[in-house]
C-alpha cells in the first residue's frame, strides 16, 4: 500500500503566483526557456533552468549554473517571492484544459515506496539526466518538480476530494498562456490529512508515474543519499518523500507522442513504400490531414502525401504487453528494418513530437525539407500503461504524452526543516 504525507510547502505569494509558476525544465529547451521567461523576473525557469542568466553559450552543466539556480532560489525567498507554509499541509491541484478537468492530491510520496515498487516505473531512465536532477536537488535543498503520478480510483478519496474544492476557495486560481486554468487548495484540517492518508495506506495498492521518471530517481536516490550521511536520522525528516501529485486514473488522458525521421535510409521514396508493405496495409489519403482512430492504425506524412497505415495481424500478439503496442509494431517492422533506426533514445536521424502540437506540426517539419518522413499513433490507453508496470515491463521510449503540463514552483518540497 501508498505512503504518502503532508508537508511543508514552500509557494508563491498569491499576486505573484501566475507569474512564478513555470513550464516543466524538460520540456523546453535552453533558448525557449530563455525567451519564455524574457521580461519575467518572477519566473521560476531562472531556478529550473538557470542557463538562461547566462550568455547563450554557456555549458548547461557547468558548476557555476547549478550555483546561480540556488542563488536565485535564496533570492525568491529572501524578497518573500516564496513563503513556506507553518504547518504541514497536502495540496489540491486542479488543472482545466478545454473541456475537461484533472484533479490530484499534492502530497510527499514515500522513499522507500519507490526502492520497494509500490511506485511502478514503466520508462528506462538516462543516468546523465538523473544527475542533473541530483545535482540540482541537492545545490538546493529542495524539489521544486512535481511528479506526475496515477493510481486506480478510490470513491472514498475522490469523495473528500470533492467536498473539498466545493466548499473552499482555492489559495490559488489561475490561467497559463495555453488558457489551461490551475486552481490550488491548502488541506491544512489534520482530521482530514489523516483520513486521506489512511485511505491511501488501506485503499491504494500502487501509484504509477506517469511523468517524470528522471525526477522521481533523481528525488529517491537523494532521498537516500542525506539518510546515509544523517547520523540522527529517524524517518521523518522531509528528505523520505519526494514531491508528486497523485490523480485517480479516470481522471487522465494520454495523447499520442509521434515521430520524425531525417532520411530513408538511402531509399527511394517508393522503394521504401514497397518495403514497409511487409507490415502494413497501405491507403493514400487523396486529400487533408489523417489523424489514427484506433490501436494498430498509424498515419504516414511523405513526399505532400498522407497515408493511412494498418499492422498487419502478423505484427502483434494480443496478450503481450510490449509487443501489442503500437510503437513497438512501428519499431519491430518499420523503424528498425527498413529505417536502420535501432534505439530510438540515441539515433540523432528520429526525433519525438508530442501530440498536443498536432499533425500539422509534423507536416511542417516534412514539408520544410528538415524531416522526410512523421508518423503518428493512436494513445496508449491508461490500462495499457499501469498493465506494462504491473508485470515489471518497460515500455519503448516515448511512447506517451500528457497535457496538461504540471507547473514547476507552484509547490515546492524542501529536503530539510532548517
Amino acid at each position: 500500500m501508498i505512503t504518502i504525507k503532508a508537508f511543508r510547502g514552500l509557494r508563491p505569494k498569491k499576486e505573484l503566483v501566475d507569474k512564478v509558476a513555470s513550464k516543466p525544465y524538460d520540456v523546453l529547451n535552453s533558448s525557449e526557456a530563455k525567451e519564455e521567461a524574457r521580461g519575467n523576473p518572477y519566473s521560476f525557469l531562472h531556478i529550473s533552468k538557470p542557463e538562461i542568466n547566462f550568455e547563450n553559450n554557456i555549458d548547461p552543466y557547468a558548476d557555476e549554473v547549478y550555483e546561480k539556480g540556488k542563488e536565485k532560489f535564496e533570492e525568491f525567498i529572501a524578497k518573500g517571492i516564496l513563503v513556506r507554509d507553518e504547518m504541514p499541509c497536502l495540496y489540491i491541484y486542479a488543472q482545466t484544459m478545454e473541456d475537461r478537468t484533472q484533479t490530484g492530491l499534492v502530497a510527499g510520496s514515500w522513499v522507500e515506496d519507490y526502492f520497494q515498487g509500490r511506485i511502478k516505473k514503466h520508462e528506462l531512465t538516462l543516468v546523465a539526466k538523473e544527475n542533473d536532477r541530483i545535482r540540482h536537488m541537492k545545490t538546493k535543498m529542495a524539489q521544486p518538480g512535481m511528479v506526475f503520478l496515477t493510481y486506480r480510483p478510490v470513491e472514498e478519496i475522490d469523495v473528500i476530494i470533492d467536498h473539498y474544492t466545493q466548499h473552499h476557495t482555492p489559495e490559488n486560481d489561475f490561467l497559463d498562456s495555453q488558457n489551461v486554468r490551475h486552481q490550488l487548495w491548502k488541506i491544512d484540517n489534520p482530521n482530514i490529512i489523516h483520513k486521506l492518508t489512511e485511505l491511501f495506506k488501506e485503499k491504494v495498492e500502487a501509484s504509477y508515474i506517469a511523468d517524470g521518471h528522471h525526477r522521481s530517481a533523481a528525488a529517491a536516490k537523494v532521498g537516500k543519499q542525506l539518510k546515509e550521511e544523517d547520523a540522527n536520522h529517524t524517518g521523518n525528516e522531509p528528505y523520505n518523500y519526494f514531491l508528486s501529485c497523485l490523480f485517480p486514473s479516470n481522471q487522465l488522458q494520454i495523447q499520442d507522442y509521434n515521430r520524425v525521421v531525417k532520411d530513408l535510409n538511402g531509399l527511394t521514396v517508393d522503394e521504401f513504400l514497397q518495403q514497409i508493405t511487409a507490415g502494413f496495409y497501405i491507403e493514400k489519403i487523396e486529400s487533408g490531414l489523417f489523424k489514427p482512430h484506433q490501436l494498430h492504425e498509424f498515419s504516414m506524412y511523405i513526399n505532400g502525401h498522407w497515408y493511412r497505415l494498418q499492422a498487419k495481424p502478423n505484427t502483434y500478439k494480443e496478450g503481450d504487453p510490449i509487443g501489442v503496442l503500437d510503437v513497438t509494431i512501428l519499431s519491430n517492422y518499420l523503424l528498425d528494418p527498413v529505417l536502420g533506426i535501432k534505439d530510438q533514445r540515441i539515433d540523432k536521424r528520429i526525433d519525438f513530437v508530442g501530440g498536443i502540437r498536432g499533425l500539422a506540426e509534423l507536416q511542417k517539419r516534412v514539408d520544410s525539407g528538415e524531416m522526410k518522413v512523421a508518423f503518428a499513433f493512436y494513445p496508449v490507453t491508461l490500462e495499457q500503461l499501469m498493465d506494462i508496470a504491473d508485470t515489471g515491463n518497460i515500455m519503448p521510449p516515448k511512447s506517451t504524452w500528457f497535457e496538461p503540463k504540471l507547473k514547476t514552483g507552484l509547490v515546492i518540497n524542501l529536503l530539510k526543516d532548517a
